[in-house]
């Protein structure tokens, strides 16, 4: 990137949902900001779409899992919102590149994950190359494409921490969040039984997905019916190690995708004495693994969740409708 482009975009501006303090939904206005700079190892992506997640909805109200409130100062910001603009992924077109970028050019339509960097919800993103970066499916909208990114990102994270293959069985705690359709949909495909966890409501959306069997959650605790499974994928919350312990075959595994602080503090020894695996983070999502993941979403075997979607003046009603706490699937933000 030359110094004329440089110094024309930093002297740019663009807009962008911004969250000055920590509160409710109407916390966030849309706000003329300044456009980032990409360094050089950095793509600037014109975007198109974002999401409203849970990591959004945590960041702009400091609800964080039980015990956790210690790293609000460091994680979210002491007085006010460390990332004022959130948003974690991207659907966009690159606009420029920095000189030690590889692989992509002004023009190309890309997804992107970028994690606690945040700055999704404005009309230009910086993305560094060491986030997962894919080209967009071509046979999808934007509204689609994005949908694919928060959850298939996380989902490929944790299941690269376990094995799964045809005859596995999994469950998935909390099946019809962005993260869970993700998981119900990759472990199917890698030739698991999936049983999924969920409301009633939501039994003919999973199954779709391929889960082979539905517990309503509301009728019925998964941990006490003596069914036990290889692996169980935990994105609610409530289902710590000494809840499902029981639940789990020998030499099993527990990917908690939510926990709180007593659950990060002991999953290495509960590791250690069960001689099941219990973690509370994923592997590194590489350029190729979430490329593959574009494929098989632009084959059709990874289907894109749409709970809604919203214009970027509506994002302090996006952020409303995911405080609810019962969206299916992804809550689609359109920048442009």
């Amino acid at each position: 990137m030359d110094t004329t482009t440089k110094t024309a975009t930093a002297t740019a501006t663009m807009r962008a949902a911004v969250a000055r303090r920590f509160g409710g939904p109407d916390v966030v206005r849309v706000e003329e900001v300044r456009r980032p700079v990409p360094n050089a190892d950095e793509l600037l992506v014109r975007v198109h779409a974002s999401t409203v997640s849970i990591a959004d909805h945590r960041m702009r109200s400091r609800d964080l899992p039980e015990g956790l409130g210690i790293m609000i100062p460091v994680a979210l910001g002491v007085f006010r919102p460390r990332k004022p603009v959130l948003g974690m992924d991207i659907a966009g077109v690159v606009e420029a590149v920095g000189d030690e970028v590889e692989g992509f050019a002004p023009g190309d339509e890309v997804v992107a994950m970028l994690g606690g960097d945040f700055g999704g919800h404005a009309e230009y993103a910086r993305v560094p190359m060491s986030k997962a970066i894919a080209r967009k499916p071509g046979n999808l909208s934007w509204d689609e494409a994005i949908a694919l990114v928060f959850g298939g990102h996380t989902a490929l994270a944790y299941l690269a921490m376990v094995e799964i293959g045809p005859g596995s069985e999994v469950l998935v705690n909390g099946a019809s969040g962005a993260v869970g359709t993700a998981v119900v949909q990759l472990a199917a495909l890698r030739g698991a039984r999936v049983t999924a966890v969920t409301s009633a409501g939501n039994a003919n959306l999973v199954t779709s997905l391929g889960a082979h069997r539905v517990i309503d959650y509301r009728a019925a605790d998964f941990a006490r019916d003596g069914a036990t499974y290889d692996v169980i994928v935990e994105c609610v919350g409530n289902a710590p190690f000494d809840r499902v312990e029981g639940s789990l075959k020998p030499g099993g595994a527990l990917l908690l995708v939510v926990t709180g602080l007593r659950g990060m503090l002991r999953a290495k020894r509960d590791t250690r004495r069960s001689g099941k695996l219990v973690t509370t983070s994923g592997e590194r999502v590489s350029h190729e693994d979430f490329a593959e993941l574009m494929r098989l979403a632009e084959s059709g075997e990874f289907r894109p969740v749409i709970d809604r979607a919203y214009d970027l003046d509506e994002v302090a009603e996006a952020h409303r409708y995911v405080d609810g706490g019962h969206k299916r699937g992804n809550v689609v933000l359109r920048i442009r």
